[in-house]
């Protein structure tokens, strides 16, 4: 969702370092650089919370323990690389990832928010970086082009596409089994409250369409 800078940092730091002077800022740690994330606009901001909470409720109402985070967090994907995802969920039985200041290894679904400055960055080297890091499910949310792209991780340790179907629905198997997210929700303006997302849970458990 935000933008990357360039580095902020002309000499290499450590993960360590990176942790103390960038706590609670949106940064990035990539080969020893540092990356600050510029702020993404409002309606981007709000589209990430509005994810994060539809996330958190199903895991809530449906018994799935676990915990969604909202950047600012960063998830340690191996050892040259910490990444800030716009939303991720973690569940319980992987809790011991999480640390105070940031999560060792692979969230069970990751979702970035695409802005046309970092298009090239989800959809390339971090989709790889999630790919490689173990990370079930990745989603990609651009409401610019008003596109959702879905990937689940094969038994080969390869993304494979998910079909969003027709109309378009995001749909979890491994870190949110059952859960589905209409695109066109995303799109509002303003988006759905969640009672209008409750009672279509509700009155349609499983739409049609996809894999």
């Amino acid at each position: 969702m935000a933008t990357q800078s360039a580095p902020v940092q002309e000499r290499e730091m450590s993960f360590e370092e990176y942790l103390e002077a960038y706590d609670g800022v949106h940064a990035e740690w990539v080969d020893g650089r540092v990356f600050v994330m510029r702020p993404g606009n409002e309606p981007q901001g709000r589209l990430s919370r509005f994810l994060a909470s539809i996330v958190q409720y199903w895991a809530d109402v449906h018994d799935v323990p676990g915990e969604t985070y909202v950047n600012a967090y960063p998830l340690r994907l191996n050892e040259q690389t910490a990444r800030e995802p716009d939303v991720f969920f973690l569940r319980n039985e992987h809790a011991g990832r999480a640390h105070a200041t940031f999560m060792e290894g692979a969230a069970d679904l990751v979702i970035e928010v695409v802005s046309p400055s970092t298009r090239a960055v989800d959809r390339g080297v971090k989709y790889y970086e999630y790919e490689q890091a173990g990370v079930p499910e990745y989603w990609m949310v651009d409401p610019l082009r008003e596109r959702v792209e879905a990937y689940r991780l094969g038994s080969g340790g390869v993304y494979e596409p998910v079909a969003p179907g027709d109309p378009p629905v995001l749909r979890s198997e491994v870190a949110l089994p059952g859960m589905w997210i209409r695109a066109e929700w995303l799109w509002r303006n303003p988006l759905p409250r969640m009672p209008e997302v409750f009672e279509a849970w509700r009155n349609e458990p499983r739409p049609g369409g996809g894999s």
